[in-house]
């Protein structure tokens, strides 16, 4: 049989990046959960009206879903995103109608586009939701929180918040019908994929990569205009609580995000070091969806981390430190070295259960398995060899230290090893 591969874009995890993923999700989820944040889990498979009911124009339903019919007809699709989901979670367990949750979820989402750097077609993403609280404490409680995970991973500096008011709908609505007008005068100047984002969904073309389209924008009308005095009052409480909590921003009058469900607030966190892909984070208001996915008119608000893009800009300000939980290495030099290293083992993790030992069952040379031990990160190797077996013992080895090989019996072992847990 012929050699099976991934199917494209979508990538393993081997386990030295599965310890660097479970590294920066541990510290997301800790933060989020040290702010009252619970988390919430729902399938990756969706009816696919959940997605295409409330974004008909959205790149992501238009060209991207992975959308199939199972076996009784009905159209399904796997999550291009998660918030829908969420939303959709939120009704069906009835949380919105006695609470005003606080939620946090994690997990793979699936869009077919061209691979890149920071982006395949399974990706993961990190994400909040708040439900039921309409006002600007906590849009800022949130941008709060994610700028702390900058602080907490060390890249705070090569960060930067940009931010944007959308408006209610009635301000989207108007400006969009002036956008398009403004475009439509410059159809021989633009672009087709300019072209057909002016037909699906103009807001689209405002965070456009191209600096021609950029400099035509120059000339367009801005969102700022159009939206209402409570809007603009709601944004400027908002922008006066980032200034008084010293979180530096930049108002982006162009930023948009890519679904067509948000109003209010938008946000993204950028960096300069990953190229064009430089949103790590995004998020906004989205008051109307819940409504438009059939429950009762409820304000929401929230965000998404890519976790590749992340990881990616840890490792490019080498901000990844493995997490080594392994603090006992058993290096076995026989089968019945191997049985004696299990019984142990177990007494150990049963004395001390925040350990973490993995025992060498390959049976290679001394010299080998020494190599292995000091490679795994553990902190100590302990050694059964025939001698131990003879003498009924258990040599003792500081990995971490320049210090002598120590041999015990199991009582001395265990104070040995009570001093370093």
């Amino acid at each position: 049989m012929p050699k099976i591969q991934t199917l494209r874009g979508m990538n393993d995890i081997g386990p030295t990046e599965a310890k660097e993923w479970f590294q920066v999700e541990l510290t997301l989820k800790s933060i989020l959960e040290s702010y009252g944040y619970e988390e919430i889990r729902f399938p990756i498979v969706e009816k696919t009206e959940l997605f295409t009911r409330s974004n008909e124009a959205a790149d992501i339903v238009t060209k991207e879903m992975y959308t199939f019919e199972d076996k009784s007809g009905e159209s399904i699709s796997l999550r291009p995103e998660g918030t829908a989901g969420c939303v959709r979670a939120a009704i069906d367990n009835d949380l919105l109608r006695t609470d005003k949750p606080r939620l946090w979820y994690s997990g793979p989402m699936f869009r077919y586009e061209r691979p890149q750097k920071g982006r395949s077609r399974q990706f993961h993403q990190f994400s909040a939701e708040v439900f039921g609280l309409n006002t600007p404490a906590v849009d800022v409680e949130l941008i709060t929180a994610s700028a702390s995970f900058w602080k907490a991973f060390g890249i705070y500096e090569d960060v930067t918040l940009e931010i944007n008011n959308l408006g209610d709908d009635r301000a989207r609505s108007n400006y969009v019908k002036e956008l398009v007008d403004f475009l439509n005068g410059k159809l021989d100047d633009v672009d087709d994929d300019t072209k057909r984002k002016l037909k699906e969904n103009p807001l689209r073309i405002l965070d456009s990569k191209s600096k021609k389209i950029q400099e035509i924008l120059n000339e367009a009308p801005i969102i700022e205009d159009f939206v209402t005095q409570s809007s603009k009052d709601y944004h400027n409480e908002l922008l006066s609580m980032l200034d008084e909590l010293n979180i530096a921003y930049e108002v982006n009058s162009k930023l948009v995000r890519g679904l067509d469900y948000y109003n209010q607030t938008v946000f993204e966190w950028k960096t300069g070091l990953l190229g064009s892909q430089d949103t790590i984070l995004g998020g906004g208001r989205y008051d109307n969806l819940v409504e438009e996915l059939g429950g009762k008119s409820c304000p929401a608000v929230g965000f998404s981390i890519g976790l590749e893009r992340l990881i990616l800009l840890l490792k490019e300000k080498d901000r990844i430190n493995l997490l080594n939980k392994l603090d006992i290495y058993f290096i076995c030099l026989c089968e019945k070295s191997a049985r004696k290293a299990i019984i142990i083992g177990e007494q150990l993790r049963n004395k001390f259960p925040s350990l973490s030992i993995k025992i060498n069952l390959g049976f290679e040379s001394a010299n080998t398995q020494f190599k292995k031990a000091d490679k795994s990160g553990a902190k100590i190797a302990l050694i059964i060899g025939d001698e131990e077996l003879e003498n009924n013992a258990i040599s003792f080895k500081n990995l971490r230290e320049n210090s002598q090989q120590e041999s015990f019996d199991l009582n001395g072992l265990f104070k040995k090893i009570g001093q370093f847990s």
